[in-house]
């Protein structure tokens, strides 16, 4: 019996040392680091994002397409002009020496009222191109928003993952040495291991989650830095404004295909043309040159049937920017909705969670004290340390989950840090 009991005391000594061991290694041996900084707020951090966001990079086509159009309406002509010339000689027939030169120069003119409204175009453009850079940015402040956040769920969940592993290591040790004192069965041993064993499980993959959440991050910022405060305050709007940038960029897009309508119809039937030329002519070798100038305009009209599909053609998709700009208002209305619905919830769900923590945590001490003086057993304290973990982490989670939902908020009626 006393060899049994040694063979046993050795054997626990060996299992409680490899469990030691394996506790000292890292859990996953990929690490992605982000740095906190106190010196970076979220107003920055947007900033900084925005200027190396993809979508950015259509600010430089905007601002070419309004030079452009500044440059059309800056011109004194409506068109290019354009230059012909014609020679005639007798030379193949009776050569008698009759020639002829005639040169023109055409030149478009603008449709009365037709160069203002291509200005028009270009300042539409240009707020056009101010309205998508506000949109991008609002786009980013919302995709920075939910980064940081999942990250800071995923890190309050690996926390909490920590700080179980931790108990369930104390609880190890502790069943180890009654074990040895044989004060618990092997079997109670056996159950502490287990239950151990899943709670590392479980920490590998909050690992895993923390590492993806700062990975999407970096992605998204291309910064391995991140604010250590961007709590934010809820804004005391409680309905979509006019001017929030999403709807303020549809609207830009309905003041340019407005315009742009207008230039349309300001080009009428065409251009009128005005001819500059000059012609010179000889009947005969024995005749005298003759030189002369020529002066001349053509006006185009009843073009209205060829003008009437491009306007049809801007109007579907004036149309189409319309029924758009309603579709994403009503979507942010939704939106609204459920972001006030999921503030209200979550903070009733948080005092309830805030109780039941309290409760747990004394059902908690007194069980611990029950394994100690033999009243309880450890299948019990395990599932009393597992309600008490989950009453933890539940508060602890909810009290991000009210911070990140007053953030969508934020998003949702369009107010930026």
């Amino acid at each position: 019996m006393f060899g049994f009991r040694c063979t046993l005391a050795i054997l626990l000594s060996i299992n409680l040392s490899f469990v030691l061991a394996i506790e000292n290694d890292h859990l996953v041996d990929h690490i992605d680091i982000i740095e906190i900084k106190e010196d970076l707020n979220l107003a920055q951090l947007i900033d900084l994002t925005v200027e190396k966001y993809p979508d950015y990079n259509l600010n430089t086509a905007f601002n070419q397409e309004i030079s452009a159009l500044e440059q059309r309406s800056n011109s004194l002509l409506a068109g290019a002009m354009s230059i012909s010339a014609n020679y005639t000689d007798d030379f193949v027939s009776n050569n008698d020496g009759a020639r002829e030169f005639e040169a023109e120069v055409e030149l478009p003119l603008w449709n009365w009222g037709q160069r203002q409204t291509s200005m028009a175009v270009a300042t539409q453009a240009h707020e056009l191109s101010a309205r998508h850079f506000a949109l991008i940015k609002l786009k980013v402040a919302g995709l920075i928003r939910e980064a940081l956040w999942s990250m800071k769920l995923a890190d309050i969940r690996y926390q909490q993952g920590v700080a179980t592993l931790d108990i369930s290591k104390k609880l190890l040790e502790k069943v180890v040495l009654r074990v040895k004192l044989g004060d618990l069965p092997k079997f109670d041993l056996l159950l502490a291991q287990s239950n151990h064993l899943e709670k590392k499980s479980t920490l590998v993959q909050l690992e895993a989650e923390v590492m993806h959440a700062r990975k999407s991050y970096f992605t998204l910022t291309q910064m391995q830095q991140m604010p250590a405060h961007f709590e934010e305050t809820q804004s005391i709007l409680t309905t979509i404004p006019t001017t929030h940038p999403e709807l303020e960029f549809f609207q830009a897009q309905i003041q340019r295909l407005e315009a742009e309508l207008a230039w349309v119809k300001s080009s009428g039937s065409g251009q009128p043309t005005l001819t500059l030329g000059a012609k010179s002519e000889q009947g005969s070798r024995d005749e005298t040159t003759s030189e002369s100038i020529l002066l001349g305009i053509s006006v185009p009209f009843g073009g209205e049937a060829h003008l009437a599909p491009e306007i049809a053609a801007v109007k579907i998709e004036l149309t189409n920017v319309l029924i758009a700009r309603e579709h994403v208002y009503r979507n942010l209305e939704r939106e609204l909705h459920e972001a006030e619905h999921e503030i209200a919830v979550t903070s009733t769900e948080l005092k309830i969670a805030a109780e039941l923590k309290i409760i747990a945590l004394e059902q908690l001490e007194m069980a611990q004290f029950g394994f100690a003086e033999g009243e309880i057993n450890l299948l019990d304290v395990l599932k009393i340390h597992t309600k008490a973990d989950y009453a933890l982490q539940r508060v602890k989670e909810h009290e991000v989950l009210l911070q990140k939902y007053i953030a969508l908020y934020n998003q949702t009626v369009g107010k930026l840090p």
